[in-house]
């Protein structure tokens, strides 16, 4: 068995991997950064793999996947919402960076129409291999992927052993692998408590609201604005949350799928909660409202969030919580690290209130340990997606625990 590296070695983003073993070859998602200066995957043809398999549905990992469906395509697996949410995602990237990109929507409904969804522990054969899904705990449909051909493989995607109010944990009890290729985002990290987070986050947008501010939560549309709206509503929050953008359209997705959520229920229940915005009208009322809104995009790359930051951003009395990761480049890495937005053509300092809270989809570093050292066998760990030292650091680690890391190159070729 071979497996290639053909993006997110040394970062986080562009992830892409091929695993062959004799003449079948998968290809493990194949996503790009969507950022101002957007990072592409390494080529591939597709003519050289037999079938692409989904992990979940963030541009990071799928953003490049209609790449491979300019001619006649190849069969993709994916859970069901991964595959609903992807052409979303998908469609909206090329309203925005269209003429950055080598697809059309053409090939993005390709894309889709040689997409074949999978529940989670079914097993099911590509040319000779035995692919199985296994929850990941990270977005709503997210899965890892378990491999079994000549040796086991086991790819994480993206991984969280931490339980989130929509979404069950990943499990640690996993199945006997030779290899596997996992993330390694906070390798270097501890996350602090959830459910401290949760109450910093009620109590902050009190006190915005109670001064007579409005709270703006930039959110991703996938998962993230649904949780928001759920900690909000297990809180007993007495004030008014709005949501606006793209995760109206999610929220459809996920309820139409309850057997990828935690608590279909709770979700529906909390959602009813929420007073949803529909145009611009509606959001010129909003912005005025002694209320918090839940708007994407997460890193202020376009949506709606834009459109609130500017107007709440010149306030003092308004708060900005930041709950999402920020990649370097962004506007809200930008906001998070030199409080300063975009208006007006320039960067201008924020008088709101700015505060960061820790509602991760990703393992931490001990949530990491604990995979590796409760795994079946002897594997040996290719190290992906992680910033800086992470990959290093966690080699390190575990090679104190008697555990084989790999940190790889882009290109390169673990046989």
């Amino acid at each position: 068995m071979q497996i290639k590296i053909l993006g997110a070695a040394g970062t986080v983003g562009n992830s892409g991997f091929l695993v062959k073993d004799d003449a079948t070859t998968l290809l493990l998602d194949y996503g790009l950064n969507p950022g101002k200066n957007m990072v592409h995957p390494m080529h591939v043809r597709p003519k050289d793999i037999n079938a692409l398999i989904t992990t979940h549905a963030h541009l990071d990992h799928i953003g490049y996947e209609p790449y491979l469906y300019v001619g006649k395509g190849i069969p993709n697996y994916a859970t069901r919402p991964t595959i609903e949410i992807s052409e979303i995602l998908l469609k909206d990237l090329l309203k925005i960076s269209g003429e950055r990109l080598p697809f059309t929507s053409a090939e993005v409904e390709n894309l889709i129409r040689m997409s074949n969804p999978k529940e989670y522990n079914e097993e099911f054969s590509v040319d000779g291999l035995n692919v199985t899904f296994l929850n990941a705990g990270h977005i709503p449909g997210s899965a890892m992927v378990y491999i079994k051909g000549s040796k086991k493989v086991l790819y994480t995607g993206d991984i969280n052993h931490i339980a989130s109010r929509l979404l069950e944990p990943a499990s640690y009890d996993l199945p006997e692998v030779d290899y596997v290729i996992s993330e390694c985002t906070y390798a270097t990290r501890e996350h602090e408590d959830r459910g401290k987070e949760e109450k910093r986050l009620i109590d902050f947008s009190n006190e915005v609201i109670e001064s007579g501010g409005t709270v703006l939560i930039p959110s991703f549309a996938v998962g993230r604005a649904q949780e928001v709206a759920e900690i909000y509503y297990y809180n007993n929050f007495k004030h008014d949350v709005y949501m606006d953008g793209m995760a109206l359209t999610i929220n459809d997705i996920l309820l139409k799928n309850p057997g990828f959520i935690k608590d279909p229920n709770g979700l529906k229940s909390a959602l009813k909660s929420v007073k949803y915005i529909n145009g611009w009208a509606e959001r010129r009322k909003a912005i005025k409202k002694h209320a918090s809104i839940i708007s994407p995009a997460g890193m202020l790359v376009g949506g709606a969030s834009v459109f609130y930051s500017r107007k709440i951003s010149t306030d003092p009395k308004n708060g900005i919580a930041i709950v999402s990761y920020q990649v370097e480049g962004t506007p809200g890495r930008s906001l998070v690290d030199e409080g300063e937005v975009m208006l007006d053509g320039k960067l201008t300092s924020v008088k709101a209130r700015v505060l960061q809270f820790e509602l991760s989809s990703h393992s931490g570093k001990s949530q990491l340990l604990e995979m590796f050292r409760k795994m079946k066998g002897s594997p040996t760990v290719i190290l992906v997606h992680g910033d800086g030292d992470s990959c290093e650091s966690m080699a390190q680690e575990l090679a104190g625990m008697g555990i084989k890391a790999i940190c790889p190159k882009n290109g390169d070729i673990i046989e």
